[in-house]
């Protein structure tokens, strides 16, 4: 399969790279990490401005319509950066779905304010006690008037607080529907959580929080379809953020490597340490390979289980490993938090605990292609 990128899309990623590259100075982030929320409202603006948050959305809604790959260019650039803004939950999670699936009026609500940087969008798709995003506990009635009350909690809903829908799935009678939250209605109630990376995520607890009909993104007819459609776009696209991440961590060990001494010599010249940056660099690139498969074949609209649970298995692997060999060739700086390899090491480990471990991973392919076998013999 051919992952050359376009004319068209590499200026876009040189474009977001230049962007994010201007504004995510260690310094600066160091301020925003300062703050409750890291947020960067002004990174995101910028963005918007130059059209960047409307990659993935129709140009009815006020975006540019290049798809899913080019919105993952966006997606490895931010990991690239560790940038504070929310691509993945806003951008891939809930607005996606929604341009793809949502009413008229709801894309025209909700999009364009989003494409032009004035508000932001979340998705709730973890619960506690339950690895299966597509098999919600959380429940969902029909009141008297038509709406739905929603019951039930979602852990680790990143920028909660800020959102004007949370995209949510609950059990409700015939199956499960898709609903788009105002988190300030009654019966919602927010509790700040504490990530790996520091990323603002939410314990949602919901108590009969009423969601409107005309906020109903999908139906038990087309729920689950569109709910598997969102998981698997938003695992691709947390494995595209990976290999921006480890991209950076790899290429800024090299960097110190290269400069730093031992013995009136530099380090990089010593075969281990060769060796292990090496290692590192190999790994980026199979994870980035694995990575393109996956958001290629979504990109098509074609069944991508298989490439999206290996390349979620790699992200997991290399992840840890990339960390780890850049921790021990940076030695005692690679833990200081003055300098900005901690907080690659720490996206890398949020991505992985997001993504799955990777035994249950190996397993859910193991059963999957026991599957196929069976179907032939």
């Amino acid at each position: 399969m051919d992952f050359s990128l376009t004319e068209e899309q590499q200026a876009l990623q040189n474009l977001a790279r230049q962007i994010l590259q201007d504004q995510t100075s260690n310094e600066h982030l160091r301020e925003i990490e300062a703050g409750e929320d890291r947020f960067d409202a002004d990174l995101w603006r910028d963005l918007a401005r130059a059209g960047l948050l409307g990659i993935g959305i129709s140009e009815g809604c006020g975006g540019m319509d290049l798809g899913y790959a080019s919105l993952c260019l966006l997606v490895e650039e931010v990991g690239r950066s560790v940038a504070p803004v929310p691509v993945v939950p806003a951008l891939v999670c809930a607005a996606l779905p929604i341009d793809r699936f949502g009413s008229v009026e709801q894309k025209q609500r909700l999009l364009p304010a989003l494409v032009h940087g004035e508000s932001l969008l979340s998705a709730a798709l973890i619960e506690p006690l339950n690895e299966d995003p597509e098999r919600p506990l959380s429940t969902a009635k029909v009141d008297d008037g038509g709406a739905f009350l929603l019951s039930g909690i979602k852990t680790c809903v990143p920028f909660a607080n800020r959102a004007q829908r949370i995209l949510l799935a609950a059990r409700q009678e015939g199956g499960i529907g898709l609903f788009l939250l105002d988190p300030n209605t009654e019966g919602v109630r927010l509790a700040r959580q504490q990530s790996t990376a520091g990323e603002p995520q939410f314990e949602i607890t919901l108590d009969a929080a009423r969601v409107a009909s005309e906020d109903v993104l999908a139906g038990p007819e087309d729920a689950a379809r569109v709910l598997h459609w969102i998981v698997q776009r938003t695992a691709a696209a947390n494995c595209a953020m990976a290999v921006g991440v480890f991209d950076r961590m790899t290429r800024m060990t090299a960097e110190y490597t290269a400069e730093r001494e031992q013995f009136g010599v530099k380090i990089a010249t010593f075969q281990a340490v060769g060796q292990r940056a090496a290692d590192c660099y190999i790994d980026t690139e199979c994870a980035r390979l694995v990575s393109q498969q996956a958001v290629s074949l979504l990109n098509q609209e074609r069944s991508a289980e298989e490439e999206v649970t290996i390349a979620q298995m790699w992200v997991g692997d290399v992840g840890h490993r990339v960390s780890h060999a850049a921790q021990h060739l940076h030695g005692g700086i690679g833990v200081d938090r003055d300098y900005p390899l901690f907080r690659y090491c720490l996206w890398a480990k949020q991505l992985e605990l997001s993504l799955g471990s990777t035994a249950r991973l190996t397993a859910k392919l193991g059963e999957g292609i026991a599957r196929e076998f069976s179907a032939y013999a």
